[in-house]
Formats: C-alpha cells, sequence, structure tokens
C-alpha cells in the first residue's frame, strides 16, 4: 500500500514539475519573441516574467480584457470608459477605499490606478487618507 501511495506522489510531483518546466518555456520565448521584434518587455516585480501558477489563477478573471496581452497598453477609450465609471460609481459610493470600489465595479485595483488618478488631477475626485486608507469623493 505504502509503495503505491509514494508512487503517486512522485508522479503528482512529477506532473507537477513539467507542467511547470514547459510554462517557463513558455514564458522564455515570449521575451525572446517580444526582444526579437524591437519592443522591451516590461518586467514585473524583480525582473521576473514568469508568474507563480497561484498568482495566475488568482489575476485571471479580474481586470485585464481577454483580448489584450499581458503588458500591452490599454485603448485610450477603454481608459475613458472605466474613467467615467469609476466617477459615476463613487458618486452613488462616496467615501469607499479603492479596493471597495474595485470590489463594487468587478475590476481590479490595478486597472483603476490609471482612471483614479486622472479624475483627482481633472478635480473630479477629492480624496481623503492615505495610502490604503485613501477614501474617494466626488466634487
Amino acid at each position: 500500500m505504502a509503495n503505491t501511495l509514494d508512487d503517486r506522489i512522485r508522479a503528482r510531483v512529477e506532473q507537477f514539475a513539467s507542467e511547470l518546466a514547459e510554462l517557463i518555456r513558455e514564458s522564455a520565448m515570449e521575451t525572446v519573441s517580444v526582444a526579437l521584434a524591437g519592443a522591451r518587455p516590461s518586467p514585473g516585480r524583480g525582473g521576473r516574467r514568469a508568474a507563480a501558477p497561484v498568482a495566475v489563477a488568482r489575476s485571471a478573471g479580474r481586470g485585464r480584457a481577454a483580448s489584450r496581452e499581458k503588458g500591452a497598453k490599454r485603448p485610450p477609450d477603454e481608459i475613458e470608459r472605466l474613467t467615467s465609471r469609476l466617477l459615476d460609481y463613487v458618486k452613488g459610493n462616496p467615501g469607499q477605499r479603492i479596493e471597495q470600489i474595485a470590489d463594487g465595479m468587478g475590476t481590479s485595483t490595478k486597472e483603476l490606478n490609471l482612471p483614479a488618478k486622472k479624475l483627482i488631477a481633472g478635480k473630479q475626485l477629492k480624496t481623503k487618507g492615505q495610502k490604503r486608507a485613501t477614501q474617494y469623493f466626488s466634487r
């Protein structure tokens, strides 16, 4: 019994290692193809390109549109739509933090950073607090 359990564990570990190696290979190929195309890839934290499988699974359903590649810029019209949605949401829900706003809008806080900055610079939003405790209000 113990021998078959050990064999099953070993098989699962080998399967995971092979899947991980394939993901790393794909990431390397993507980096090389971007470099050969003349564009510079924008590395994430610490210059790493490959994300851990858990992080990929967490972010799969939130934020980025399915038609855009990772690291690609958002089209201006998409940013404008998100900016107006953000302003409408804050008008209806004043005093919420960015995490609460993102949950309410069904998007990620990362996607809301630029629209929030644009609205604050345009004096359409005002803030109270600092860092993660920042609350947003419409003017």
